[in-house]
């Protein structure tokens, strides 16, 4: 299981916003994120929720010169990319980044035929049918985890037609885009029927609203109910875990694999003494 730690090089993220705007500071948390055990490094330079426009050209000038300072400190690091647009697609991976993710549900079918061609991965994500930027109101669905399924796999056999290698297409429910609280734990709860299909399920949990409405804790709270989501997605088969508590997802991550059979433990003294 993986551990995809954010990096926003944004003002306006939903958590801590502007936190890692200055780019020195988002260097720090790379190193430190790298130092707690993150497998992948997912950089955003747009926040998902309504704000100020950004164009394409801030995008890439927020997004390329700090992929290419974590590339030249790790050339072997995992560096994914959160964006909708081709433009900033191709820019990117010019700069050295390895996966697309793209939150936006294929909005820009072009992003497709830029993974395939820089053989970099992509994340097929389940929105609704929202534009970017925007949020669901009164969202209904006869069984959100069938369209959930449905829109994803047509992403994904679209990323297979469009030549991405098979074995770089992840899937992500992508909770709270699109879906209310009731959704994203219907979605967390029949977790399995996604891993079931044979793609790599991506769980994108971290801090969200679903868990904040559900426990009524703000923000800065939510990191308790994020490791329970967690644990459940892990438990039912995701493989890769979206987060901005790296070394508490890692722990959590290592204790389900533990509990599974699958990790040894890391000291077995009691009991021998």
């Amino acid at each position: 299981m993986l551990v995809m730690a954010i990096v926003n090089r944004t003002p306006d993220s939903f958590y801590r916003p502007g936190v890692t705007w200055d780019f020195g500071v988002a260097l720090g948390r790379a190193h430190e994120v790298v130092a707690e055990g993150a497998d992948i490094l997912d950089v955003g330079g747009v926040a998902a929720r309504p704000g100020d426009e950004v164009t394409v050209g801030e995008e890439i000038k927020r997004v390329v010169p700090f992929i290419g300072a974590v590339r030249s400190a790790y050339p072997e690091l995992v560096i994914s990319v959160d964006t909708w647009r081709q433009e900033v697609a191709r820019a990117v991976c010019e700069a050295g980044a390895d996966v697309l993710n793209d939150t936006w549900s294929g909005w820009d079918p072009k992003l497709a035929e830029v993974a395939a061609e820089f053989g970099a991965g992509l994340v097929c994500s389940h929105v609704g049918g929202l534009l970017p930027r925007t949020r669901p109101f009164r969202v209904a669905y006869p069984d959100v985890v069938a369209d959930v399924l449905e829109r994803t796999l047509a992403l994904a056999g679209r990323a297979l037609r469009a030549g991405v290698d098979p074995a770089r297409i992840i899937i992500d429910p992508a909770h709270d885009f699109g879906k209310n609280t009731w959704h994203s734990l219907e979605v967390t709860r029949r977790l399995g029927e996604l891993t079931a299909t044979g793609w790599p399920v991506l769980l994108s949990a971290s801090r969200k609203d679903f868990v904040g409405e559900t426990l009524g804790v703000a923000i800065e709270d939510r990191l308790p109910g994020t490791l329970a989501v967690t644990a459940v997605g892990a438990w039912l088969g995701a493989r890769i875990f979206r987060a901005h508590d790296v070394r508490q997802t890692r722990q959590a991550l290592d204790m389900v694999a533990a509990v599974k059979g699958d990790l040894m433990p890391a000291r077995t003294v009691r009991g021998l003494a």
